[in-house]
């Protein structure tokens, strides 16, 4: 049988959603959840910056595999925010989903100028 991406990220967010309450001296994601916010965002800011450095790395004639390492720990670690925050990897896939079609410039100038609104009211 066949894996997709997206069954992939679902097993994953259902593994980190059951550890939610879980003991902190057993899971690692347990831990997070039980440090709150601050942890689970400090993480992500982490797991960005090694993004960076392998990504340089890897410009430099460094191993690719080491970037791919890094990406899945961000992923990961946003897998884990999402949950936090009551949100899943469908809620994401929905707004790529959404993108879709649409160019970069006119994504950003449309979020912009749903802000100008939201903020004028």
């Amino acid at each position: 049988m066949t894996q997709t991406t997206q069954d992939t990220l679902l097993r994953l967010a259902a593994v980190i959603d059951s550890r939610k309450g879980g003991d902190p001296d057993a899971s690692y994601v347990a831990r997070l959840f039980h440090k709150g916010d601050d942890a689970v965002l400090k993480k992500i800011g982490e797991e960005a910056t090694e993004v960076v450095l392998a990504a340089k790395d890897v410009r430099q004639g460094g191993a690719p595999a080491s970037l791919v390492g890094e990406v899945a720990d961000l992923w990961f670690h946003c897998l884990v925010a999402l949950s936090h925050f009551g949100l899943s990897p469908a809620d994401v896939l929905a707004e790529l989903e959404r993108r879709e079609g649409l160019s970069g410039l006119e994504e950003k100038a449309l979020r912009k100028s749903r802000e100008r609104e939201r903020d004028g009211d």
